[in-house]
């Protein structure tokens, strides 16, 4: 998860940047590439990692919460052959996502999204966080990322456990490390697709001008009245770059770890 963030985070600290722009403020550059091209200018490359160290603080438990507590989840779904739906490998990666984003995903993106937006490092944006806003600022714009990371996982499960079951004619084949790489990037492609108005939410709601809104719903409305549906989709290029080839590393990783593991247990 740490490889896997630090390698795409600059894909990441755009998104966020072109998410938090309303329409009608003045970015100085609206796509991945001219936002690269600008920061390096402006602000240096090494500008294009803020916020990556909460991130990377918080990407081993959130890995292990999700995969650990969707596999428990799925368990107790099964039916008595064993099997499950497709509804109950959306409901197992909802609630995986739903528990990531209470325990850890909620402090650690709102850390990440105010040090990105306030141009911090890591240590200057906590301290300013708590200095402002209190230990609660910390837990900012929770239920949206409850809303964003149970969708994530619900879609990003779905997707990869039916991809898993068709490559593999329910179980009879194995599956090769480069098949489990293309089922996470598929994977991260559908999620990232299906569910890009949470994370617009989500991101503003942590941010710094969170306090126009009422709560999370309110923040819908008024982007959709205020700046239509299209900038729910805000960042979608980016988030993409981002996602797809990290889901691909990551559920690739879990697949090998839990084959070289599973005979031990």
């Amino acid at each position: 998860g740490g490889i896997e963030a630090t390698t795409v985070w600059p894909m990441e600290f755009i998104k966020t940047q072109l998410q938090l722009n309303a329409k009608g403020s003045k970015l100085p550059y609206t796509g991945m590439i001219s936002g690269l091209t600008y920061t390096v200018k402006t602000t240096g490359f090494l500008s294009l990692y803020r916020g990556l160290a909460p991130t990377l603080i918080g990407s081993i438990p959130k890995a292990g919460t999700r995969f650990g507590l969707n596999a428990v989840i799925k368990d107790n779904l099964r039916d008595k052959d064993g099997k499950l739906t497709i509804g109950k490998n959306f409901v197992a990666g909802l609630g995986a996502g739903v528990a990531e984003a209470l325990i850890i995903v909620a402090p650690v993106e709102t850390v990440k999204t105010k040090c990105i937006e306030l141009n911090k490092p890591f240590i200057s944006g906590f301290t300013h966080i708590l200095k402002t806003e209190g230990f609660g600022g910390i837990y900012q714009g929770a239920a949206a990322t409850a809303m964003k990371q149970g969708s994530n996982q619900g879609l990003r499960f779905m997707w990869f456990n039916e991809y898993k079951r068709i490559m593999t004619n329910d179980g009879e084949k194995a599956m090769t490390p480069i098949m489990n790489l293309l089922g996470g990037m598929s994977a991260g492609c559908f999620s990232t697709l299906g569910n890009n108005p949470f994370d617009v939410v989500k991101t503003r709601m942590q941010g710094t001008q969170a306090s126009q809104y009422a709560n999370t719903m309110d923040c819908f409305k008024q982007i959709m009245s205020k700046e239509g549906f299209s900038a729910l989709y805000a960042g979608v290029i980016p988030r993409l770059s981002r996602v797809v080839p990290g889901q691909g590393i990551i559920f690739m990783s879990f697949e090998l770890i839990q084959d070289s593991i599973s005979p031990y247990f």
